[in-house]
């Protein structure tokens, strides 16, 4: 079947909406563990990435004066910042980290929260991470919530007011890749917030799985600031990203159990 100018016009025109502001990319990147300052802002470049997210306890983002300034090689005009909340265990740590980075920033209420329950695997504490998103919400701040595949749990942060739930595709920093993609089918299937795959990811085939399930878009940090070669890397996840995005949009063939001809054999001449 044809695809019509209509079509072609809405793929190429489909922004991610989070909190009510549009943004072209669907790729979220990290600012950590890059070897210095202009690593870093090399491969958010060629990621196209317009969100970036960094660790408020980590990071200078103007606390330490001394020191090299994020803000210097990402200046916040060109980019939507997100604070998160790495590192922390309890739901009163992740409030002030948040309270910490909306002072620095001037009054900026977008967060990444996470609260972690394991030093081992880095999976979050559901409790404390509910705890603290109702805090947050009722304070004004605009949550995309770090949480596990649990469908169930993922819509309980939609319907109190996250403005994005995304759930893990496997342990922070791992690399595995989505370990469990029917969990986040089922996320994205009952969605009535943007999801977001967050943690897990390694290489660009994870993140085009991930929007081939249809997810909004991706966070990533350590597979792009870990690869041999991170700035080449961010460009590979950026097409796949969109690549992905396409192919979910296109509709995939059906699963067969056998084969089928390229070129059906039905009304040829021999």
């Amino acid at each position: 079947m044809a695809v019509s100018a209509e079509t072609i016009q809405s793929i190429s025109h489909d922004p991610l909406v989070i909190a009510g502001r549009a943004y072209a990319s669907r790729l979220l990147v990290g600012t950590g563990k890059y070897r210095d300052m202009d690593e870093t802002r090399r491969a958010v470049q060629a990621s196209g990435a317009q969100i970036v997210t960094l660790a408020v306890r980590r990071t200078n983002i103007g606390q330490n004066p001394d020191e090299p300034n994020l803000t210097d090689v990402l200046p916040p005009s060109q980019y939507t910042y997100l604070p998160n909340t790495a590192g922390c265990y309890t739901a009163d740590e992740a409030v002030r980290t948040c309270r910490l980075a909306r002072e620095l920033l001037d009054g900026h209420d977008l967060v990444k929260l996470e609260v972690l329950g394991s030093e081992k695997t880095l999976y979050p504490d559901i409790p404390q991470t509910l705890i603290a998103a109702a805090q947050l919400i009722e304070e004004g701040f605009k949550v995309m919530v770090y949480t596990n595949d649990d469908p169930i749990v993922a819509r309980r942060f939609a319907e109190m007011g996250c403005v994005a739930v995304m759930p893990l595709a496997a342990p922070i920093g791992s690399g595995l890749g989505i370990r469990n993609p029917h969990n986040i089918r089922f996320i994205v299937e009952e969605a009535t917030v943007p999801i977001l795959v967050d943690a897990g990811v390694g290489t660009a085939s994870d993140a085009a799985i991930a929007m081939e399930l249809g997810c909004d878009g991706v966070l990533m940090n350590t597979a792009i600031a870990a690869a041999r070669n991170p700035v080449l890397m961010a460009q590979a996840m950026k097409k796949a990203i969109e690549a992905g995005r396409e192919a979910y949009l296109a509709g995939r063939m059906p699963r067969k159990q056998y084969g089928s001809p390229s070129s059906p054999l039905g009304g040829t001449f021999f």
